[in-house]
C-alpha cells in the first residue's frame, strides 16, 4: 500500500488557522479536565495513605471506629497503655504514645467579628511529634500550656479560607471567648494534618469542656498489633477499641468513593462536550475537502492510505493540545489545595495522571479523523469530483 507523504498531513495542518486552534482547544480542555479529575482523586488518595504509618495504632472508644472526632475514651488510657503494654517504641525512656483530641471548631478573627472561620483544632502533647514523625516546625515555637497559644499547619489558612499573611506568628484568633495565639508553623506536607491548627491538650480540654481522649496514638516497637488488641479486649472497663492507623485512613477513603465516582463522572460529562466540539471542528475541516480526497482516489491512493494520513493530521492536533493541556495541568492544578470535611489536601499532578491525559487527548484525536474521513470516503469518485 502507497502512503501519503507525512509532510503532506503537516502541511494541511495550517489550511484554517481558526479550525485549528478551536481544535486544539477543544484537546487541550479534554486533557485538563481529565487530568483534574485524577489529580483530585490522586491528592485525596495520597493525603489520606501518607498521613498513615505502618507501625501506628489508633485507640478509640469502642463503637466510633470510623470517626475519631466522635470517639470520646478516659483521659487516663495513655498512660494505662504505656505502663501496661511492653513492646510499645520508646526514644530515651520515652514511649511513643500520644493522648489526643480531635475536633471542628469555628474561630473568628476577633471578638466582634462575624467571620466563621471553620478549623480542625488537635490537642497534642510533645509525644505527638514522636508518633507523628512528618510533622516538622519550621517557624516560631511549640506553644505552651496554660498560655492560649496554638500552632498552625502549612494548609491551615486555606482551610479557613484566609490569607497566609492572617496565621503569621504572632497573630490571634478567637475561640471559646478568649483570644489563641499563633507561635508556631509546621509542616505535614502530604498529610491532613497540613492543615490543622494544634493545641496543648490540657488547654483544648479546658475549652471544649470535655476530660476525655478522642484517641491515644501509639507506635509500635517489639510489640505487634494483636497485642494492642488482647489489651483493648482485656480492660473492657476503658471501653476502647484497637485500629492499625493504615486502616482506619483505608476505610475513610473508601468513605469517599462516591465523591471519587461524581468528579469522574462530572469531568468525563464536561470532557464528552469537549470531545464533541473537537469532533464537530474536524468534521467540518475534513468533509470540505471531498474533491481533494476524491483527487487522492484518482491518483491511486488507497481508502486507507488516505484514513491514515487523515488519522495523522487530527493525531498531531490533539497532540499539539495534550501538550498545551499537560503544561496546563502542571502550572495551574498541580498543588491546588482543595478543602474536605477532614482538611485540605493538594491535588497532584503526577507521571499517571499526565499519562492519563495523554491517553484521553490522543483516543480523541485518533477517534475524531474516522467519522468524517467514512463521510468523505463513501462517495463514489466521479461523485467527489463534482463535489463543491
Amino acid at each position: 500500500m502507497r502512503l501519503l507523504p507525512f509532510d503532506y498531513s503537516v502541511r494541511n495542518l495550517g489550511r484554517s488557522g481558526t479550525r485549528l486552534a478551536l481544535t486544539m482547544l477543544a484537546s487541550a480542555l479534554v486533557v485538563s479536565l481529565v487530568a483534574a479529575a485524577a489529580a483530585f482523586v490522586q491528592g485525596m488518595a495520597k493525603s489520606l495513605v501518607v498521613s498513615s504509618d505502618q507501625s501506628n495504632v489508633i485507640l478509640v472508644a469502642a463503637g466510633s471506629e470510623e470517626s475519631v472526632e466522635r470517639s470520646q475514651i478516659p483521659s487516663n488510657s495513655a498512660s494505662l497503655v504505656a505502663a501496661s503494654l511492653p513492646g510499645i517504641k520508646t526514644r530515651l525512656g520515652i514511649p511513643y504514645v500520644s493522648p489526643e483530641i480531635q475536633v471542628a471548631v469555628v474561630m473568628r478573627p476577633n471578638r466582634d467579628s462575624p467571620d466563621e472561620l471553620r478549623a480542625v483544632l488537635r490537642g497534642v502533647t510533645p509525644e505527638a511529634f514522636l508518633v507523628h514523625p512528618r510533622v516538622q516546625m519550621v517557624e516560631g515555637r511549640v506553644p505552651t500550656p496554660g498560655k492560649d497559644e496554638i500552632m498552625v499547619g502549612g494548609l491551615a489558612a486555606e482551610m479557613m479560607g484566609v490569607p497566609d499573611s492572617r496565621l503569621k506568628i504572632g497573630s490571634a484568633l478567637w475561640f471559646d471567648n478568649r483570644s489563641w495565639t499563633v507561635v508556631g508553623k509546621f509542616r505535614a506536607r502530604g498529610t491532613v494534618m497540613d492543615a490543622e491548627v494544634w493545641a496543648p491538650l490540657t488547654d483544648l480540654q479546658v475549652a471544649t469542656r470535655r476530660d476525655s481522649l478522642s484517641s491515644v496514638v501509639l507506635t509500635l516497637g517489639e510489640a505487634d498489633f494483636d497485642d494492642v488488641d488482647a489489651f483493648t479486649k482485656q480492660r473492657l472497663d476503658l471501653g476502647l477499641a484497637a485500629l492499625r492507623e493504615t486502616d482506619y485512613y483505608a476505610s475513610i477513603m473508601r468513605f469517599y468513593q462516591p465523591v471519587h465516582a461524581m468528579v469522574w463522572t462530572t469531568a468525563l460529562l464536561i470532557a464528552l462536550a469537549g470531545i464533541l466540539g473537537g469532533l464537530n471542528s474536524i468534521y467540518a475541516s475534513f468533509a470540505a475537502r471531498v474533491r481533494e480526497i476524491g483527487m487522492l482516489q484518482s491518483l491511486g491512493f488507497s481508502r486507507l492510505a488516505i484514513v491514515v494520513s487523515l488519522t495523522q493530521e487530527s493525531v498531531l492536533v490533539a497532540s499539539a493540545g495534550t501538550l498545551i493541556g499537560s503544561v496546563f495541568s502542571l502550572l495551574f492544578i498541580n498543588g491546588h489545595a482543595v478543602r474536605f470535611s477532614m482538611g485540605v489536601f493538594q491535588l497532584v499532578v503526577d507521571h499517571r495522571v499526565l499519562l492519563s491525559g495523554l491517553v484521553a487527548g490522543l483516543v480523541m484525536g485518533f477517534i475524531g479523523a474516522l467519522p468524517p474521513a467514512w463521510r468523505c470516503l463513501r462517495l463514489p469518485i466521479t461523485q467527489a469530483l463534482k463535489a463543491a
